[in-house]
């Protein structure tokens, strides 16, 4: 089974998707961690990282194509990153978490141990440089969940109870 779990910045992909793989005993891909990698090993603040990025598809085209490429190479895996339901077409299971700006804000803030407004600043910028380089790279819309088979609001929720939703999912697919 494959299964994809996408979302914003701050809206509990990554402990999400880890919890899951952990219960689920799956492979976990993330291409989140695939760009901090990158990012790390050019000593490249993220922030910074995103720009060189912006001038260049490289950086993005390549993490994008290798999770779809190491997705299809397993039986069982999750692969969590803002595009994976569109790069992992053939997934069994699209989830996208959401949450108000405010809370991810306020998660990214307590995540990084900087203040909400800076949270929320480097956030929108973020958002704003991906959004960019989507439409532009792929023609994605990432306001568009018409995709996904399963939208949940982290917000309302414990991540404890996002996964047993995504297990009931599951288990109804199987």
């Amino acid at each position: 089974m494959r299964l994809t779990i996408s979302g914003l910045p701050g809206s509990g992909t990554t402990t999400v998707a880890k919890l899951l793989s952990t219960e689920l005993s799956m492979e976990l891909i993330s291409a989140g961690e695939m760009f901090r990698q990158i990012a790390k090993e050019k000593k490249l603040q993220l922030e910074h990282f995103n720009k060189l990025a912006e001038n260049s598809e490289t950086f993005d085209r390549q993490i994008d194509a290798r999770q779809g490429e190491e997705a299809m190479k397993r039986e069982n895996v999750i692969v969590e990153g803002r595009l994976s339901g569109f790069f992992v077409p053939d997934a069994d299971l699209k989830i996208w978490l959401k949450a108000p700006v405010e809370v991810r804000a306020r998660r990214i803030a307590s995540r990084e141990g900087i203040t909400n407004e800076e949270a929320l600043s480097a956030m929108k910028k973020r958002e704003g440089s991906e959004s960019m380089r989507y439409k532009r790279y792929y023609g994605i819309n990432l306001d568009d969940l018409s995709i996904y088979d399963l939208v949940i609001d982290s917000s309302r929720w414990s991540e404890r109870d996002i996964v047993g939703m995504i297990r009931v999912a599951v288990e109804g697919i199987k």
